[in-house]
């Protein structure tokens, strides 16, 4: 019976992490180029939120 290939394994799993990676940075820079965060919807043009205190205007 053959051995199993422990190195292939573990390369795969760094090269599979080091994808994920580089994509989660290429993401975040286009994010950050169009002015979205992560955790922000699409901003909604020509919208401004109101200062504290103040009730928004219909």
């Amino acid at each position: 019976m053959a051995k199993p290939n422990y190195q292939y394994e573990k390369r795969a799993k760094e090269l599979a992490k080091k994808k994920k990676k580089e994509e989660k940075l290429r993401r975040k820079q286009d994010n950050a180029q169009r002015g979205v965060s992560d955790t922000d919807e699409a901003p909604v043009e020509g919208a401004v939120a109101p200062a504290a205190g103040e009730t928004p205007q219909p």
